[in-house]
């Protein structure tokens, strides 16, 4: 299985969406492409939330471009009368699979909280691909989520960041150590692939590191993106990791 990581820089603008299906074009090559949180929206929204969320019905031309490849996707997006912040999975012309981010950060440098409602439920989903689960940023930071995510049948597991850059030293970002930790625990307690897609670029003084990475079942970095640029890397799972990882739960 192949997966297209597209750490990308979005702007606080539908215009994203061309820029989205231009990179869905050159990477058609992969199984799977993934993007960052709210990668057809900008993180910042704010006030402009509800003017520019997207209703899925104007997503057809993602359907269109799943007949080549699956795209998982975040976007700020209208369901039922509420706005999400929620990660989209299309896959032959079709919409596969909502996650709808169930915890909203509202501490510090975050307000998602004020302006979003929040998802309550992670559910695996059959894609052609093997059995998946899709969870944004904040969600990987609750025991309770490893928890349903070991629980499930998935097989990979999406988390898709838009993680500011916080707590520079002279080993680097200490953020990044710290979402290190949570992927491989992620990895190990799960035994799936974990395929992490952190965003880059600036919005109103946030920088956000990228830093996109793969983590085998067994916790080992398979690949691991540049920092604070834009970049797009196709990597290959290995199905036999998958395999191990099962026989060893189902004979401890």
């Amino acid at each position: 299985m192949k997966v297209a990581l597209i750490q990308s820089a979005p702007k606080l603008s539908r215009s994203n969406l061309a820029d989205v299906l231009a990179l869905v074009e050159s990477n058609k090559s992969a199984d799977v492409v993934v993007f960052p949180e709210l990668a057809l929206s900008g993180y910042l929204l704010q006030d402009k939330l509800y003017e520019d969320a997207w209703k899925i019905d104007e997503l057809d031309d993602l359907k269109k471009a799943s007949e080549a490849c699956d795209i998982v996707i975040g976007a700020a997006l209208w369901d039922e009368g509420h706005v999400y912040n929620s990660a989209l999975y299309f896959s032959q012309g079709q919409l596969l699979h909502i996650h709808h981010k169930n915890h909203l950060p509202t501490y510090g440098m975050f307000e998602e909280g004020r302006y979003f409602s929040a998802g309550n439920e992670i559910i695996s989903f059959q894609t052609p691909h093997g059995n998946a689960v899709m969870v944004i940023c904040e969600d990987v930071w609750r025991a309770e989520t490893m928890a349903e995510i070991a629980a499930s049948d998935a097989e990979v597991v999406y988390v898709l960041a838009a993680s500011p850059a916080r707590d520079f030293t002279e080993e680097g970002i200490s953020i990044e150590s710290q979402w290190d930790a949570l992927l491989k625990s992620t990895a190990l307690l799960s035994h799936n692939y974990v395929v992490f897609v952190n965003r880059v670029g600036f919005e109103d003084g946030l920088g956000f590191w990228g830093g996109s990475r793969v983590i085998s079942p067994m916790g080992k970095i398979e690949q691991r993106l540049s920092l604070f640029e834009c970049e797009e890397k196709i990597c290959s799972l290995d199905g036999r990791l998958k395999k191990l990882g099962r026989y060893l739960v189902k004979n401890r």
